[in-house]
Parts: C-alpha cells; structure tokens; sequence
C-alpha cells in the first residue's frame, strides 16, 4: 500500500507522468480504491496537462463520484490524506519502482497462460504472443548504466599511463615504450626461436618489469617449469648456468631481488577459467600464458573458433583485473625459414586471435645453416599489430644470448 500512495504522489509531477504514462503504468499496480484515484489522475493529466496538487486531485475525485456514500467518502478522503503525507519518490527511483512492478505485472500475465496451457484450458501460445506484442516497447529493464569518463582530463591522463611498464629492449622500447593493465601482447613464433628467453628477457633482465616494481606471473604449459625457471635466473644474472654453479653468492645476489617480484607455476591442463581465478587471487601487473592456446577449452571442432574464444577471455581478463597479458603462441609451418612473418602464420587461427590483441609481436629468425653448425643470434621482431600510443609496425632486429636467455640491441 505505501509505495502505491508515494506513486500516486509522484506521478502528480506532469514530467514525471509523462514519461511512465499508458501501459508503463497499469491499474494492476493498484488495489481497487487506489485505483479509481489514479484513473482520477490520469483524467485530469490529460485534461489539464499540468502538475496537480493533492487537493485539486481530491476535488476532481469527488466531481467525478458524486453518487458515492458517506461511508465510501470518508474512505477516500483518509487515503487522500495519507497521499497527501507521501513523499513523492525521484525520477530515478520512480523508475526503479515501476520498472519492477511492470515485470511483475507481466510475469503474472504469461504465468497465467502458462498455467492455463498446462491443464489444458488453452491449446494455443498465441496469448503469449499478444502480451510480448503489448508490452515489448515499453518493457523498462531494472538497469542504470554508469557511463564512462570521457572527458579531456581523463583521457589524457589514461593516454600517459599507457606504458606503464617499459620495454627494457632499447630498439623495441623506442618504438613501442611499454604496455600497462588491460593490454593483450600476442607473441609468437616458431618453436626453439627463443619465446620463453623473449619473455624471461622482458621481466627478469636488467631494466625489465621485475626490476620496475612489477608484480610477475608465468604460467607455464609446454616446457617443464624448471627449466623456464633456470631461463629466468640466467636472464636476471646474465650469467650461463655453468657460471652460476661456480658464483653462487654473486648470482644470487642479482637473482633475489627479481624472486620477489615473480612466482612461476606448471599449469599443464589448466584452462582460461583456472588462468582467471588464480589472476583475481594474486592480483599480478604481468602475466605471461606460456602457451596461451594450451589454456583454451575446446569448445568447438574448429580450432580458429575455440582458439578466439580464448583471446577473447584472455583479454577481458587483461580488462577486468588491471593486468598487461603476454600471450605466448607458435607459429604455423608456413613461417618455417621466413623473416618477414605476419599474423596470418598463427598457429590454428584465421584472424580470431590478432582480432583481439592490442599488440602482437612476432618473432623470427634467419634461414638455419646446418652445414655450419654455429648459432645465429640474429632475431627479427616483427610488429604486426598495434594498438598502442604510436602505432608503429615494422621490424626490429635483435640479438638473442641463449645461454643467458637475454635480448639486446
């Protein structure tokens, strides 16, 4: 009964009425006596097109039921008084109100004929049919959108976080200087290319997002999580692994401190719902998915289908949890022996994938000598896709030490 008499008080506002008039606002919401004053106040809404005050609402019942008995009057004449002591709801609020009381309204409705169909009283849907065709234009969802900030300020000052943690390869970092919460960084390349050194280089080397302050995650699905954890600890000592058995108080001096700024964990057969959980748990600033498409849930028989479907989550994760996401991916066969790579060479994808990342980088290196048998450190960094401040694509070449899991130029 209360909020049907804060209603009634509310909808004597004309701009209030106006906007929730017709069959947004239905007898059905009333009982019988509250009823017959709100069809008074519709009347006179549309006699009059103003505001009404409680009284001129009383006034116009009464000229309008002039046959009633005095019992009934003092009836009416209590519920104008305690319409009269209401404080008419705001427009925002009204909304709400109605908007659940016009669902309830309609649910009662098809409840109805579907109770009916059930014992056979109906044997047609065409009464459902009608009432969707009655009220879909003025069903009001119980939903308040709160828009983004857009304004100068704002937008300028996101532009300057856009690279919260910089690219300690100098030739990469001038061209792109880093990336922030919220990126998806594709990465890919051919196998042993050098993609768990790229990103160990990245975070544990000198100048990388470790040392920067950044909270670290690598998940790691391929390789066995030692030795991505020994291409780290060669990348943050810069020392070969030989080295670090014969200096171990040196190494691990450089070492700690990345420690504290990394976890690492074997996340074989785990999917992009387990990725999820664990990044809301831990809160990281990077993670790395070593490799991202072994987290997909196979969802579909086409690969392209299921491996988008894993992008996609990847980078609302990226979006809803403040975390830059390096999601490491193979290259397809077609990039075998091929510098200038480009996104269609992903591995089980079309354009899925490159469709959802802000930044993708593609790594490749020069034809293999077999006959000479020596290691050729030169790599290609191939920038295919970007969205980031700038927008620079192009290729970087780059050196890769494997024996420190280090790049440099």
């Amino acid at each position: 009964m209360m909020h049907e008499l804060a209603l009634l008080k509310t909808m004597m506002d004309k701009d209030i009425y106006d906007q929730h008039k017709g069959i947004r606002f239905p007898d059905t919401l009333f009982t019988k006596d509250l009823r017959k004053i709100k069809q008074t106040l519709e009347y006179a809404m549309e006699k009059y097109e103003k505001s009404l005050t409680t009284a001129t609402l009383e006034a116009l019942f009464y000229a309008n039921n002039g046959t009633m008995t005095t019992a009934n009057k003092e009836v009416f004449r209590d519920l104008f008084r305690k319409i009269d002591r209401e404080t008419p709801l705001n427009n925002d609020i009204a909304t709400d109100v109605l908007s659940k009381l016009f669902q309830r309204v309609v649910g009662e409705k098809i409840a109805n004929i579907g109770l009916d169909y059930v014992n056979g009283k109906s044997h047609s849907l065409e009464a459902i049919r009608n009432v969707i065709t009655d009220y879909q234009d003025d069903f009001m969802p119980n939903l308040k959108v709160e828009w983004d900030d857009i304004s100068m300020d704002t937008l300028l000052k996101m532009n300057q976080q856009q690279a919260q943690w910089k690219f300690n390869i100098p030739s990469l970092g001038r061209r792109i200087e880093g990336v922030s919460g919220g990126h998806l960084i594709m990465v890919g390349a051919r196998p042993n290319t050098g993609k768990t050194s790229f990103h160990a280089s990245l975070i544990a080397s000198e100048g990388g997002f470790a040392s920067q302050g950044a909270k670290c995650m690598v998940l790691v699905n391929e390789e066995s999580y030692d030795r991505v954890g020994e291409r780290y600890m060669n990348a943050a000592t810069g020392m070969t692994s030989k080295q670090i058995v014969a200096n171990p108080l040196k190494a691990a001096q450089k070492y700690n401190p990345v420690l504290d700024q990394l976890v690492l964990k074997d996340t074989t057969g785990k999917t992009m719902e387990w990725v999820e959980a664990v990044i809301k748990g831990y809160k990281p600033d990077i993670v790395v998915l070593d490799m991202g498409d072994k987290f997909a849930s196979r969802t579909s028989d086409k690969s392209d289908v299921y491996l988008k479907d894993a992008a996609i989550h990847a980078r609302n994760i990226a979006k809803q949890y403040d975390c830059a996401i390096f999601y490491m991916s193979q290259l397809s066969a077609s990039a075998q022996n091929v510098v200038n790579v480009d996104q269609s060479m992903l591995e089980g994808s079309k354009t899925g994938k490159a469709a959802e990342t802000d930044l993708m980088i593609l790594i490749s290196m020069n034809r293999v000598d077999y006959d000479s048998g020596d290691k050729d450190p030169e790599r290609h960094l191939i920038i295919s896709k970007n969205k980031l401040q700038g927008g620079w694509h192009g290729r970087i070449t780059v050196e890769l030490d494997g024996d420190t899991a280090r790049y440099s130029a």
